[in-house]
């Protein structure tokens, strides 16, 4: 058996390291062959090359490292979790035994780049984990398997992402030996009941001040909002749902505002929040180019300030 993995984040490196101590460690004969990874990319103000979590981890265990889908040897299975490229059928093809792909959600339910953001936008209190055998359309291809797991109420993207992934590990570990002897029957997805989602930008991290006002006073606003990363997603505004907001986008893109201060428009950095007697109280604020500090911090310092 060889296998090859796919990825390039910290928060998928368990799962590599999980095939690692299973297929590798101890063996004469490796079966984890390589990994296919972003390659280096120049980073920070000094432009120093950076290398992929997943590069790192390969690198330091001595299994081999690959940049291009192209150029990967023959192996019989490749394994897939936030590889953060659009895989070609021509690959997808090379792996007699297909490519696993390990996604965020109970599949078809948010499809695309942003389903743990979605599913804390969504209020959601459980999600879990699909494996698919990919197929050329976006997280399109039959169920292999799945399990549930708890959204817990102060959940960011970072900390569901997180478990999520770890939690694949062991089920990961325990499914493969019965999807290789062929033991497993995928199932179709319902495509009927897809829902789709983008990746996040940066100026998705907006809330603007009129909102604000409103929730912080625990004032309800007659509006619904809506979520461009989300399709056909609108949330109805009240400090449950911008509390539910400004986790979903921690700690990337993080969600901001704009401010006045002494007649003057700055912007101002969200980073945490919680209710309290059905009002949304902040907790911790960046006004650009200061430190962070609590809202209280800040209130005392700019008593006039204004959501703007």
């Amino acid at each position: 058996m060889k296998i090859i993995f796919f990825g390039t984040p910290e928060y998928v490196v368990p799962i590599l390291e999980g095939l690692h101590k299973a297929y590798n460690r101890g063996k004469t004969e490796k079966e984890l062959i390589g990994v296919l990874t972003q390659s280096p990319k120049p980073s920070g103000r000094e432009h120093q090359v950076e290398f992929s979590a997943v590069d790192t981890f390969a690198h330091a265990h001595k299994i081999d490292i690959y940049f291009d889908a192209d150029k990967l040897p023959d192996a019989d299975l490749a394994i897939c979790a936030a590889y953060g490229k659009i895989i070609p059928q021509n690959v997808i093809e090379k792996f007699p035994l297909g490519i696993l792909n390990i996604h965020p959600s109970l599949l078809p339910q948010f499809r695309g780049a942003s389903p743990i953001q979605a599913t804390i936008l969504e209020g959601l209190q459980t999600t879990g984990v699909t494996i698919i055998k990919m197929d050329a359309e976006l997280d399109h291809g039959p169920i292999v398997s799945s399990f549930k797991s708890e959204v817990l109420e102060t959940d960011t993207n970072e900390t569901l992402r997180d478990r999520l992934f770890q939690e694949s590990v062991e089920f990961l570990l325990e499914l493969l030996p019965h999807y290789i002897a062929g033991k497993i029957n995928l199932k179709e997805q319902d495509h009927s009941k897809a829902s789709y989602t983008k990746p996040t930008l940066k100026e998705d991290g907006y809330i603007p001040g009129e909102y604000l006002t409103a929730v912080t006073q625990g004032v309800m606003v007659q509006s619904d909002w809506p979520i461009r990363f989300i399709k056909d997603f609108t949330l109805v505004v009240n400090p449950h749902t911008i509390d539910r907001y400004i986790r979903a986008l921690a700690p990337w893109p993080g969600t901001f505002t704009f401010v006045t201060i002494n007649n003057e428009k700055k912007r101002l950095k969200i980073l945490k929040s919680h209710i309290e007697e059905e009002k949304l109280m902040l907790d911790e604020v960046q006004l650009e180019g200061k430190n962070p500090v609590t809202f209280e911090q800040f209130k005392s310092g700019y008593p006039s300030f204004a959501f703007a």
